[in-house]
């Protein structure tokens, strides 16, 4: 095996450090993964990371920039607000992915430092969030900015953000709902949510199962448990609702029957 075919699972930890600064681009694109996946959170592996949001030099034909959009992910995954500055400048990115897992480890980041910025990218409101020529997206990745704000506690964005309930593209729809309900902690914006699990669409059955569990929107239950999807997603939506901060009394001491009842709901589906 040459160097350049080492894969991501064979790798080392000392290897895939060292490899973050290859020659070889596609050596730092999967050093890149492999650090995000393990969470190796290295102040070497941060800064490695960081100088990879600006590499260039794998530009792709169509313009991708596949490492920053690694760098991009693990940084998020790491929990080390050093990189949020550079994050910010992700955000300015040509490649709409960049811009997308930028936005996303942002979120997961919790500086809200990031949120004026996060705030442009919906600048013209729903009229002006549609699909570039020739392009197989949305000119802003709004489902993700929509639901970095929702985790930064953004209160000021929901004038912003609620308009997004109305845009065309369900998934988008779906991350204004996200968002709103994390802000304003109404019923009314899970409840969207739970209409959505009987959708026809299997892929936003799925994306609405992920956000109900990333809210904690403990109501929700029931209805994952009987959703036309895999029953290992299930399992993963329900276990987020009973690791939420809203069912360990982070934001209002879920009552213990409900903690039973999606334990019961697992194991139906075990």
């Amino acid at each position: 095996m040459t160097e350049g075919e080492i894969s991501a699972e064979s790798l080392t930890l000392e290897e895939a450090i060292a490899n973050l600064r290859s020659e070889d681009a596609s050596l730092r694109y999967y050093a890149a993964w492999w650090v995000g996946r393990f969470r190796v959170n290295l102040p070497e592996v941060v800064a490695a990371l960081i100088e990879g949001l600006s590499y260039t030099a794998d530009r792709t034909e169509a313009g991708a920039l596949p490492l920053q959009r690694n760098a991009a992910r693990a940084l998020g995954k790491l929990g080390d607000r050093a990189a949020v500055p550079a994050l910010m400048e992700g955000l300015r990115s040509p490649d709409h992915f960049v811009r997308e897992a930028a936005a996303q480890s942002l979120g997961a980041l919790g500086d809200r430092a990031a949120v004026p910025r996060l705030l442009e990218m919906l600048a013209g409101g729903v009229a002006a969030a549609v699909q570039l020529p020739g392009k197989p997206h949305l000119k802003e990745p709004y489902d993700a900015v929509l639901e970095a704000l929702g985790d930064l506690g953004a209160t000021e964005a929901i004038a912003a953000i609620a308009p997004f309930l109305e845009h065309p593209m369900a998934k988008v729809q779906y991350a204004a709902a996200r968002a709103l309900y994390q802000l304003t902690g109404e019923a009314a914006y899970g409840e969207r949510l739970v209409t959505a699990l009987a959708g026809p669409d299997l892929q936003l059955r799925r994306t609405a199962m992920a956000d109900l569990g990333a809210i904690g929107y403990l109501a929700a239950a029931p209805a994952i448990a009987r959703t036309q999807a895999e029953n290992s997603l299930k399992l993963y939506a329900l276990k987020d609702l009973m690791e939420h901060p809203n069912a360990q009394g982070g934001g209002g001491d879920a009552p213990s029957d409900d903690i039973r009842a999606i334990a019961d709901l697992m194991d139906s589906l075990l």
